[in-house]
């Protein structure tokens, strides 16, 4: 465990015309204590293909979503060997303010899990990776800064515990119970994923959040009852890298937890910055505490 000191520093919203979908360069950072989790870096090879090994399938769906009116896309990742004869947990993963539900095939979340259940890492589970923009034109184009397209990702909530939940449990063969459904999500998906997962206690029992962005709810709000919280909730984990600008979202909720004796983690990885190498680290260990 190591404590450090985010200096004073405030970062404006920007759109960079280079800057990696999933997130922009903003957030702010005041001074605060916090204390990190130790870091452990992932094995060499974790997110690449590995030969003779089982691999799972990824297929794009569609789902009537009565909160928005519309059909939406989904996609899915079904571990190896799927059989609907069995049940299966389900990791509802978020994306970020620039993407969409294929954005996290950016960081091969088929390799990385096909690699951990070759070395007998983790259960077997169903990944959901939905677009988490709410809106009738649910795609990324124009200002996606704007109070419009953010709002989207606000009314996302209802979209997924009212329509894409139930939609997945009738398509799929999974457990329905809170102890076997998690979340998580990069940048804006990290902020959702805390908002809901946190918000929504008997939905689920795992909450993640990978360099979480300002739509990150303030920890009192986001934990009004600390004893419901230790009671329901079996996981908090976040990471963030150490360069990121949005580090103030995710060591702000960590600081309140470790004062209210709230189990939490978060890592600080080195030299990290607002992309898919922290992301892909994030999945990879977050997978393996999750059921």
């Amino acid at each position: 465990m190591k404590k450090i000191f985010l200096g004073a520093l405030l970062v404006l919203a920007t759109a960079s015309a280079n800057a990696q979908p999933g997130g922009g360069m903003f957030g702010q950072m005041p001074q605060i204590e916090v204390t990190f989790n130790e870091y452990v870096a992932a094995p060499e090879g974790f997110d690449q293909e590995t030969a003779g090994i089982e691999r799972g399938t990824i297929e794009e769906t569609e789902y009537q979503s009565k909160t928005v009116g519309t059909t939406r896309k989904v996609t899915v990742y079904l571990p190896p060997k799927y059989d609907k004869s069995k049940k299966y947990p389900v990791l509802y993963l978020l994306h970020g303010i620039g993407g969409d539900h294929k954005e996290w095939m950016q960081g091969v979340p088929n390799i990385i899990m096909d690699n951990l259940y070759a070395k007998g890492k983790a259960k077997p589970m169903i990944i959901v990776m939905p677009n988490g923009r709410a809106l009738p034109n649910d795609k990324a184009e124009g200002d996606i800064y704007g109070a419009e397209k953010v709002k989207g990702f606000e009314i996302f909530e209802r979209d997924l515990i009212d329509d894409l939940i139930p939609f997945i449990q009738g398509k799929y063969s999974t457990y329905t119970d809170q102890e076997h459904r998690a979340i998580a999500g990069l940048s804006m998906g990290g902020g959702q994923s805390l908002n809901f997962g946190l918000g929504n206690l008997d939905k689920f029992a795992y909450v993640g959040g990978f360099s979480s962005a300002p739509n990150t709810k303030q920890p009192e709000q986001l934990i009004p009852d600390v004893a419901a919280m230790k009671k329901a909730n079996k996981l908090l984990w976040m990471v963030c890298g150490s360069k990121d600008f949005l580090m103030f979202n995710s060591s702000r909720l960590k600081a309140f937890c470790d004062k209210n004796d709230v189990p939490c983690t978060l890592i600080q990885y080195p030299e990290g910055q607002h992309d898919f190498v922290v992301w892909k680290y994030g999945l990879y260990n977050y997978a393996q505490l999750i059921f």
